[in-house]
C-alpha cells in the first residue's frame, strides 16, 4: 500500500515509520524542516521517501492527516483534491494553545473536517493514544493480549483500511460506529492525554476494552 502522510511531527513522523516497517510505501511531507523529513525517510527504511504534500497523496491508496488543527486548511490546500481517497486523521480539533476542544457536543473535529473534505473517505483513527507508546506497542504486536484503539466512519471500504493498519502497528482495532461517535472519542482521547502527560508513570500509555458476561 503506498501512503501518503500529511505533517511529520510525533504522530505523523510516527506512524509514518511504523507503516513503513510493516512493508508499506510511505512519502513524509509537510514539515518546517526538510532535513527532519529526510532524517525521517532515512530511518523508516527502503520504504519511505520524501515529498511535497501533492506527491505524498498523489499516489497514495491511503492517506494520513496528522497536523494541528491550526493547520488542516493549510495542509489541505497544499495537497490539493483528494476525490476517493482514504483518509486517516489523527487530528484533535484543539485550540492553539492545546488546552481544549473547540468543537464539541453537536458535531467533531471529525465530522467537519468530512464536510471540508466531501468526495474523500474520511476515519477518525490513532488520535487516542499517545505518540510516546507507539513503537512499544509496535514492538509487542505478537503478543496476543494487544491494546485497543478506537476509529469510527461512514464508508466501509476506508474502515477495512484503517482497521488494517490499525493491526499493523499493534493496536487491536475497535470499530465503534460511523462518524458522528468522534463526538464522544476526541473527549476520550483528551481523557487519555490527561492520564498519559498528568498522570504517574509517564506518557507511554495505552488501553484495552474487554467484554463479559457474553
Amino acid at each position: 500500500m503506498q501512503i501518503g502522510i500529511l505533517g511529520s511531527g510525533l504522530m505523523g513522523g510516527k506512524l509514518g515509520t511504523l507503516f513503513a516497517r510493516a512493508g508499506h510505501e510511505v512519502v513524509f511531507s509537510y514539515s518546517h524542516s526538510p532535513r527532519k523529513l529526510e532524517r525521517l525517510a532515512a530511518e523508516a527504511g527502503s520504504g519511505a521517501s520524501v515529498g511535497t504534500p501533492a506527491e505524498a497523496v498523489r499516489q497514495a491508496d491511503a492517506v494520513l492527516l496528522a497536523v494541528h488543527w491550526s493547520r488542516v486548511g493549510d495542509v489541505l490546500r497544499r495537497a490539493g483534491k483528494l476525490p476517493g481517497k482514504v483518509v486517516l486523521s489523527c487530528s484533535l480539533p484543539m485550540n492553539r494553545r492545546d488546552t481544549e476542544l473547540v468543537v464539541g457536543r453537536t458535531s467533531s473535529g471529525a465530522e467537519r473536517l468530512a464536510r471540508r473534505i466531501p468526495r474523500a473517505r474520511l476515519v477518525a483513527a490513532f488520535n487516542t493514544v499517545p505518540s510516546e507508546v507507539l513503537f512499544d506497542v509496535f514492538a509487542a504486536r505478537r503478543r496476543a493480549r494487544r491494546p485497543s484503539l478506537v476509529y469510527c466512519g461512514d464508508n466501509a471500504e476506508a474502515k477495512r483500511t484503517a482497521a488494517r493498519l490499525i493491526r499493523e502497528v499493534g493496536f487491536e482495532p475497535v470499530d465503534a460506529g460511523p462518524l458522528k461517535v468522534a463526538r464522544y472519542a476526541e473527549p476520550f482521547a483528551l481523557l487519555v492525554a490527561q492520564l498519559a502527560y498528568e498522570g504517574k508513570g509517564g506518557p507511554e500509555l495505552a488501553y484495552r476494552f474487554e467484554r463479559f458476561g457474553g
